[in-house]
């Protein structure tokens, strides 16, 4: 029997950077900081941070880019992976990321419901081409919002 699952609570320090794969999935990447407190032998309290690399795919991906900000405070659960790569000066190169299967947000979002203000710019390369190369105007509708049975987890 074999068991990978990883599970933190912490908060974002930075925003989702979302791209398309060529094939059209979404992918989002961002890292979540945790925090190890103990007393050291004098009784003083430390801490330690941690941070975490997430990889969120699809729907979530998604979710993660519209209402994820740096400093939210969310649950990931997910599964271990370390992908290696060589460098371009020849040495080679490992990454050990969360690939997040669940999130849940765990504090409230911003005002607006957004977890950017209105005006600031996503990261990463979000767009999704528009028809007849014509720049697609957004207006909130009640569609634009996610609807519960559209959330995976």
């Amino acid at each position: 029997m074999n068991l990978n699952r990883a599970q933190i609570i912490g908060n974002l320090t930075r925003d989702p950077e979302t791209r398309t794969t060529p094939n059209g999935q979404s992918v989002a990447n961002f890292s979540v900081a945790t925090s190890y407190v103990w007393k050291d032998a004098a009784g003083v309290r430390q801490e330690k941070p941690e941070y975490h690399n997430i990889v969120a795919w699809g729907k979530l991906a998604e979710i993660c880019q519209q209402y994820l900000g740096k400093g939210r405070k969310i649950y990931v659960e997910g599964r271990l992976q370390t992908r290696d790569w060589e460098g371009q000066d020849g040495v080679k190169r490992y990454r050990t990321e969360i690939v997040a299967e669940n999130m849940i947000m765990l504090d409230r979002a911003p005002e607006g419901g957004a977890a950017r203000p209105e005006g600031r710019p996503p990261q990463g390369n979000n767009s999704a081409p528009a028809m007849n190369n014509q720049p697609v105007e957004k207006t909130n509708t009640p569609d634009d919002e996610i609807k519960v049975e559209d959330i995976p987890f």
